[in-house]
């Protein structure tokens, strides 16, 4: 087959092989990448303009951002704040906790995007840990896993079904109905819940503080102080008790520009900055003793106000990453302090400010009261702004009294779409409009609660899934499967659509994952008698499941640090996740499109 491709086609499989490098090495951010394959193609004249383009007019993106906007009204008024209670049960059992929260957070996720869901839950998850003594990372697998299946049941569960819909549509068939993904995505979602409620919850990680060593512990995080002209200046290291603080010990000294290793006997000097590595408990504890002082001064507040410490995940699309906070000017960029930096499953080392920043990495920010509502709708720069610790903690500003009005919203815009009374791109559309029009969230709000990266990613691959279509690469491809799977008949091609799917997911976007193999699937679809919602279904399932890495979902990567977890614990315990969902959905998709 491929023999037979054109210039265009073979120039198209280039561009898609130079993205796929891009994007598994992590090469500049995936919008950005998504959007740079469109050029060779407009420029040889593969794509035209209007077909390069046509992605940001489709009601995919229109209806994703939308609901975005809606969703982010439901959690800005506090909508669900009344749920901890079926959220969490009242006794301490790890498998009532494990089915309660995964049940929960399944059904939220299959109507609002899983990102704001997990970035709620996850304080909730650790105050209820705290209270009953069990360890968060019990639980935090189990909530993106959970949010992740929830999003499988529904069109509008996760961005990546409204784009393969979008694609659909694109290529001239009828695009996927509001719930026609449920007849795969619930009984997978059952069975995943059901698992880990049964058997699952007993595989996850005790990364409780006794079972872990003193060394682990210890590579936690980095952080730094500053000596000041005092008495401490002139004392050897162990003179003045700085080489051990309890779970924080003293790395290295950086007197001007020369960085040296700590050693009982390092003379300190004033101006030095000591750099720690543990845990950020002890940052207080270090700048209460005398002659200590903070490197970096603290961003400007009201006289006497408390400023609250933030966790945030570094997000792979971030400008941060592969750049270190000097290089960023990150106090200027985003109007806080790094107080720490701990990276999972390998130790940080050199002087804070110039440490180059890594996907994943959990920053410590100490800034003023609004950090978090204004950086948690920007999920290009941190997955997740959650508040760790205050002196005295500022009052989030909910709209009073809008809980139950943006909730009434978000169940009309399910509603008249389930009962097929508009399209969902009108309904997500209107409803956008009603939450701010009510006032539950202001109009910089729903700006901010637009995820723009993701709105061009999926514009963006709308371009690439035309060249793919048009070139005739699809269906050169398509037919090699066909061929290949001869002897399993058009089941067999299913579950080889869904097999690349899943594999390209793991290592690449899930809505660039989704782009590359939908337009396979609806070229195989006629030649096999097979109905295109099948593949359709097929895919959006595959490219959502992605259990293996933390990297393959964004909500996997939110959990990680407040769940203690090293990167292989997800191949462990999601390998699991991802063979159930591969054989249930596969299962109803045969059982009732084939």
């Amino acid at each position: 087959m491929l023999d037979a491709l054109t210039w265009e086609a073979w120039t198209t499989l280039g561009v898609i092989v130079l993205v796929l490098a891009a994007l598994v090495r992590g090469v500049g951010r995936p919008d950005l990448t998504l959007l740079g394959s469109l050029a060779p193609l407009l420029v040889l004249g593969i794509l035209s303009p209007e077909e390069a383009f046509a992605g940001l007019s489709n009601s995919a993106v229109l209806t994703v951002a939308a609901l975005f906007v809606v969703a982010a009204g439901v959690q800005h008024t506090g909508a669900l704040g009344f749920a901890d209670r079926l959220f969490f049960p009242r006794s301490s059992s790890t498998r009532r906790a494990t089915a309660q929260l995964m049940g929960m957070t399944a059904a939220m996720s299959a109507f609002l995007n899983n990102t704001p869901v997990v970035a709620m839950l996850i304080p909730r998850v650790q105050a209820w840990c705290e209270t009953h003594g069990v360890p968060p990372s019990k639980l935090m697998i189990p909530l993106s896993y959970a949010s992740i299946v929830g999003g499988m049941t529904t069109l509008i569960g996760t961005s990546t079904n409204l784009l393969v819909s979008g694609l659909m549509e694109a290529s001239g068939v009828e695009g996927l109905g509001l719930f026609d993904l449920a007849w795969a995505g619930v009984p997978a979602a059952l069975a995943v819940l059901a698992y880990f409620a049964l058997v699952g919850h007993r595989f996850l990680p005790d990364r409780s503080r006794p079972a872990e060593s003193i060394e682990e512990d210890l590579a936690d995080c980095l952080f730094e102080v500053r000596v000041a002209a005092s008495p401490l200046a002139g004392q050897t290291v162990e003179a003045a008790g700085l080489r051990a603080l309890g779970d924080a010990y003293l790395v290295h000294v950086q007197t001007g520009d020369a960085l040296i290793a700590a050693t009982p006997d390092t003379v300190l000097r004033a101006g030095d900055v000591l750099t720690f590595r543990g845990s950020t408990r002890h940052l207080d504890t270090v700048l209460q003793r005398p002659g200590l002082q903070r490197v970096a001064e603290p961003v400007d507040v009201a006289a006497g106000a408390a400023l609250p410490l933030y966790e945030a995940v570094v997000a792979p699309s971030s400008e941060l990453v592969g750049r270190s906070l000097s290089e960023i000017g990150f106090r200027e960029r985003y109007h806080g302090v790094v107080l720490g930096v701990r990276r999972q499953d390998a130790s940080v080392s050199g002087a804070l400010g110039h440490v180059p920043i890594e996907a994943g990495d959990l920053l410590f920010i100490e800034a003023a009261d609004g950090f978090d509502r204004e950086w948690n709708q920007r999920r290009d720069e941190f997955y997740l702004v959650a508040l760790r610790r205050t002196g005295e903690p500022p009052q989030p500003r909910q709209p009073r009294g809008k809980g139950p009005l943006a909730l009434g919203i978000l169940l009309a815009v399910v509603a008249v779409a389930a009962l097929d009374l508009a399209p969902i791109v009108i309904t997500s559309f209107v409803g956008a409009l009603a939450v701010v029009a009510t006032g539950c969230l202001g109009g910089r709000e729903a700006r901010q609660a637009v995820d723009v990266p993701v709105l061009l990613v999926i514009a963006a691959a709308l371009g690439l899934g035309k060249a793919i279509e048009t070139t005739g690469l699809a269906a050169a491809v398509a037919g090699g499967l066909v061929a290949q799977s001869a002897g399993w008949g058009p089941m067999g091609v299913v579950v080889a659509v869904y097999l690349a799917t899943s594999l390209l997911t793991e290592m690449i976007t899930n809505n660039a994952a989704a782009a590359l193999m939908i337009g396979v699937g609806l070229a195989a679809a006629p030649s096999l008698g097979v109905p295109p919602e099948a593949f359709g279904v097929a895919v959006a399932v595959a490219a959502s499941a992605s259990f293996l890495t933390p990297i393959g979902y964004q909500t996997n990567l939110m959990v990680m640090a407040a769940g203690g977890y090293r990167f292989g614990d997800y191949f462990r315990i999601g390998l699991a996740a991802n063979l159930i969902v591969g054989v249930v959905s596969l299962l109803m998709i045969w059982a009732v499109w084939l």
